[in-house]
């Protein structure tokens, strides 16, 4: 019991910290917050007839844009989680400051979930304000089965930070840690459909996507937003990844 009290002070303590650490960074703030929304009207700019209905299929109806909005969102979380936090925890190690974390009562569940929560809410603050601005840019539609997207959103950020702890969890630099962030980053790309859509993936290729874990998402978030049945392969494979990816990173993580 004392052990428990320990760590849940500790991680509050530790949570307060990061938290105006990360505030105080405001290019770092600022670009955590507006990257889906750049990346989510740049996209919509730049390619022709984005504003226009899709004639057919699911989502029939809504703006074309509505196709690009899982995989937009599912890249904006795929960024800080596979970059940011690899590297602030690398630098934290090659700095020395998670050797003297490791003098204190701190556990390295304790630190991962600390980082685990700023970049999950950073998330989901810069997700609502993409969405606001898609809506008054592109009169983005709200989603058609809510419960599903907010589901998908949440259960994928939380994949997503915990894969990225992986990679920190062992990693002595902070630039190690981005490099190898970045190979597994643009792989990730292609499945969640960020060239080609899901709905017009070739059949072979979004089996593959489904099981891996932004290709899910992305899935999962576009059954959602343009309706249909509750993908509950996608949801599943999801929430695996994130259970899988906090065990792993508090299990394979050193203070050195």
């Amino acid at each position: 019991m004392t052990t428990l009290t320990l760590l849940s002070r500790g991680t509050g303590s530790l949570l307060r910290s990061e938290a105006r650490l990360f505030l105080r960074e405001g290019g770092a703030l600022f670009f955590a917050l507006a990257f889906p929304a750049v990346v989510l009207v740049g996209v919509g700019l730049v390619i022709p007839g984005m504003d226009e209905p899709l004639p057919a299929g699911p989502g029939a109806g809504l703006p074309t844009i509505a196709l690009m909005l899982p995989p937009v969102l599912a890249a904006a979380m795929a960024t800080p989680a596979l970059s940011t936090v690899p590297s602030t925890i690398a630098g934290y190690r090659e700095q020395g400051v998670l050797t003297r974390l490791s003098t204190t009562p701190m556990r390295p569940v304790g630190l991962l979930l600390a980082q685990l929560v700023v970049g999950v809410a950073c998330f989901l603050a810069a997700t609502v304000l993409a969405l606001v601005v898609g809506a008054l840019v592109f009169t983005v539609p709200m989603p058609r089965e809510v419960g599903v997207v907010i589901a998908s959103v949440v259960l994928g950020a939380v994949a997503m930070f915990a894969l990225g702890m992986i990679i920190a969890a062992r990693a002595t630099k902070a630039s190690t840690a981005q490099g190898i962030g970045m190979l597994v980053y643009f792989p990730m790309l292609f499945f969640a459909g960020m060239w080609t859509p899901g709905p017009v993936m070739p059949d072979a290729v979004a089996t593959v996507a489904s099981w891996t874990p932004l290709g899910a998402i992305s899935q999962a978030i576009s059954a959602g937003w343009l309706g249909g049945e509750v993908p509950w392969l996608q949801l599943a494979v999801t929430a695996g990844y994130a259970v899988l990816g906090i065990a792993v990173a508090a299990r394979l993580f050193r203070w050195s």
